[in-house]
């Protein structure tokens, strides 16, 4: 199977390289790697070309990370696409191998993984770790969801069920896997161990004016999808996020 990889990208020059790195030092020989820029102003632009042919690339505006999200998948001719940020990068070189694997034995139309958060400057400090655990539909009900960063989708399920809905701002990347798994019950599998690891600091959780707004943007997640959710979901979900520093 083909594998498409995206990241999106924004004056990242400062770890844009360790990302790239991480995907091109994969051992899986069947990756295409595309980068959705949104017309940087610092050295973003100079390191895509430095790599030359081994990434498709374009740098064109956009409305937002997950209208950049949707025009990199969109791009893609894999079979399955997965998405690592510009500022995370692959534990290890067997990440997508791993990952094909597990579709192939399983029949799962997504897989997902661990999450490790790191020190921006030490990499090797860890922060926090987020263990995903075995899918079970009505966890979404207990304020779960899988790791986005870690998570891999069979291209047929965007092309069926649509892409990301650039009108969020935090929660899009909840919302499209709440469609695709809870919604239409697609199949996930899990693997036990850390598939990704992410600079701390993610657009959701860097303020709690942007918890607020990213648990504002859970609850429309629901809504436009007209599904629902139990009393206390939006209570537990961030409260979740509480163990996950206590797996130091």
């Amino acid at each position: 199977m083909k594998v498409s990889i995206v990241t999106i990208t924004y004056n990242s020059e400062k770890t844009l390289k360790d990302t790239i790195e991480s995907v091109l030092s994969q051992d899986y020989d069947n990756i295409e790697y595309i980068v959705a820029d949104g017309l940087s102003k610092d050295g973003t632009v100079d390191i895509l070309k430095s790599y030359g042919d081994k990434i498709s690339w374009v740098s064109e505006k956009d409305s937002g990370i997950y209208d950049a999200m949707s025009k990199g998948v969109a791009r893609a001719t894999g079979d399955i696409i997965g998405i690592i940020n510009s500022d995370d990068f692959y534990p290890d070189n067997q990440v997508i191998s791993r990952v094909v694997d597990k579709m192939s034995s399983t029949g799962a139309d997504a897989v997902y993984g661990d999450l490790q958060y790191v020190d921006f400057e030490d990499t090797s400090k860890q922060i926090r770790l987020w263990i995903s655990g075995e899918y079970e539909k009505n966890r979404f009900l207990n304020g779960w969801m899988p790791p986005h960063p870690t998570f891999f989708l069979k291209r047929e399920a965007y092309e069926k069920f649509g892409l990301f809905d650039p009108t969020f701002k935090s929660a899009g990347d909840y919302e499209l896997m709440l469609r695709m798994l809870y919604k239409h019950n697609l199949k996930a599998a899990y693997i036990p161990q850390v598939q990704m690891k992410m600079r701390a600091g993610g657009v959701s959780n860097v303020s709690l004016k942007n918890r607020w707004r990213a648990n504002r943007e859970d609850k429309r997640a629901w809504q436009i999808n007209g599904l629902e959710p139990n009393w206390y979901t939006f209570i537990v979900k961030p409260l979740s996020k509480v163990f996950q520093w206590l797996k130091k």
